[in-house]
């Protein structure tokens, strides 16, 4: 396995895996509602099936309610 890349301050990779790209899908469109991210990338999960997503969300740029939340749960 390859060490990740740490990326830029304020921003996080985010990596989901689930049964179907729908579900994978439904998960990151409410992580842009409440981040700005970049676009998506799909991969299969494994020979038994499944789907593995992936993006990157800034949360320098984050709508409500993640903003609140960020806000309150700061150092």
């Amino acid at each position: 396995m390859e060490p990740l890349e740490v990326p830029p301050d304020g921003r996080a990779e985010v990596h989901i895996a689930a049964a179907s790209p729908e579900v994978a899908r439904r998960v990151a469109e409410v992580l842009r509602r409440c981040f700005a991210a970049t676009e998506q990338r799909s991969y299969p999960a494994s020979a038994e099936g499944g789907t593995r997503l992936e993006l990157t969300v800034d949360t320098s740029r984050a709508a409500e309610p993640a903003r609140s939340w960020l806000e309150s749960s700061g150092s």
